[in-house]
């Protein structure tokens, strides 16, 4: 179950479109070194999410009366982005605007996806934060970590095989009113879940 949670929980963050998934959708259905940024992007996101896991842990035997702080915060950040994912899906204001992208080699695209990755304050507060203070709940905190990893994983993994189905698969605003939608629902799921865990 923690490993499902985990899973579940790490592919809505991910997914959820803010300024580094832009760039990587685009760059991505644009063809340019779609490797190298799916690798810089999962060994981001991994290393930050285990991180994240065990720093809890060590938070919780040093500092025991934080986490309930933070399990607060982490569903409070969880319904303000399931309600980010239901505006955006009632006004249908998601989407790509792909431009042409210029060939560039693979070392500037993997320095460039790791500038991305590492100085969005988003991805601290997704993958430290809030990953970090629910997978120290969570029963098995190990298998917590492994399913939001695996979660990175098939994200960007599906990036890198789909990218030209997906240009036009995502390229109609209904489609991602919908995906918008599910991202709503998936993170309400998983703040109850939360929730649940500590009554």
């Amino acid at each position: 179950m923690s490993f499902l949670s985990g899973m579940m929980l790490g592919l809505s963050l991910i997914i959820a479109i803010g300024a580094q998934n832009i760039w990587v959708l685009s760059q991505c259905m644009a063809g340019a070194n779609r490797l190298v940024i799916a690798f810089v992007c999962i060994a981001c996101d991994a290393s930050l999410i285990i991180i994240g896991v065990y720093s809890a842990n060590e938070i919780k035997l040093v500092l025991p009366g934080i986490l309930p702080w933070l399990m607060w915060g982490g569903i409070l950040m969880l319904l303000y982005l399931a309600y980010g994912s239901a505006q955006r899906a009632i006004k249908g204001t998601s989407g790509l605007k792909l431009t042409n992208t210029i060939k560039v080699s693979w070392w500037h695209t993997a320095i460039t996806a790791l500038a991305i990755s590492l100085l969005n304050p988003h991805v601290y507060l997704d993958t430290v934060l809030l990953l970090g203070s629910i997978g120290a709940l969570q029963p098995n905190p190990a298998q917590f970590a492994a399913g939001a990893c695996v979660g990175s994983v098939i994200w960007f993994s599906s990036l890198v095989l789909f990218s030209p189905k997906l240009k036009v698969l995502l390229s109609s605003p209904m489609r991602w009113r919908v995906f918008d939608s599910g991202i709503a629902v998936i993170l309400c799921f998983v703040a109850l879940q939360l929730y649940m865990v500590k009554l």
